[in-house]
């Protein structure tokens, strides 16, 4: 991950993990007819959100997991050719077990 992304409060920087060549009968997707990906894996996490009597809650998610967020969830920003997705923490909706 470049080290220039250095996400704030409860966001996340996630990259992107690549739409799924084919189906699982087999049948090879055509580019235009992949879905947009709705997986990836942290790469670096903020400081956590801030509370009302002025400390940080601690992240729950960590470098290194790999999550699922919304289709249309946080913001895409490329970075040395790479595809990245700022997100808050609260628009990922599961963490996968490895």
């Amino acid at each position: 991950m470049p080290s220039k992304i250095r996400p704030l409060d409860d966001r996340l920087v996630v990259q992107v993990l690549d739409a799924e060549e084919k189906t699982l009968g087999g049948i090879i997707l055509p580019d235009a007819a992949r879905e947009k990906p709705q997986r990836g894996k942290v790469t670096a996490v903020g400081g956590g959100a801030l509370n009302k009597d002025g400390s940080r809650a601690q992240p729950l998610l960590s470098k290194g997991d790999t999550v699922i967020f919304g289709k249309y969830a946080g913001t895409d920003v490329e970075v040395g050719g790479k595809e990245f997705k700022i997100l808050r923490e609260s628009e990922v909706l599961a963490r996968l077990k490895s």
